[in-house]
């Protein structure tokens, strides 16, 4: 179960490191080459619709010291919800928003590896 609070954790982080993109990318995004900000501020948007902040919380606060199954893989759900919301989103406005694919397939690699639910 040590492995499984790992991948929890890391996921965690690269949740917080996506959101962190996201929000330096649009803050960002007015001195740089993107035309359209409303696209990165819809993704801002659906970050704080899905509530990925408040789910990467949590899972760093019940994976420190013991592994909890049912309330991770509940969280997780969640958090694939949104994030294949917004992987769609990213696919149909690929021209302005290619810069978003790395993290959201990292994302959502790390996602999948936990679908060998027992």
């Amino acid at each position: 179960m040590k492995f499984e609070m790992q991948k929890a954790n890391m996921l965690a982080e690269n949740i917080y490191g996506f959101i962190r993109f996201v929000h330096k990318s649009h803050e960002n995004s007015k001195n740089s080459f993107f035309k359209n900000t409303d696209k990165m501020y819809q993704i801002k948007l659906l970050i704080k619709e899905y509530k990925f902040q408040i789910i990467a919380d949590e899972l760093l606060r019940i994976n420190r010291y013991t592994w909890d199954e049912k309330y991770t893989y509940l969280l997780l759900d969640s958090f694939i919800e949104g994030l294949n919301i917004i992987n769609e989103y990213v696919e149909n406005n690929y021209n302005e928003l290619y810069i978003f694919t790395a993290r959201l397939y990292t994302l959502k690699n790390i996602s999948v590896s936990f679908s060998n639910k027992v």
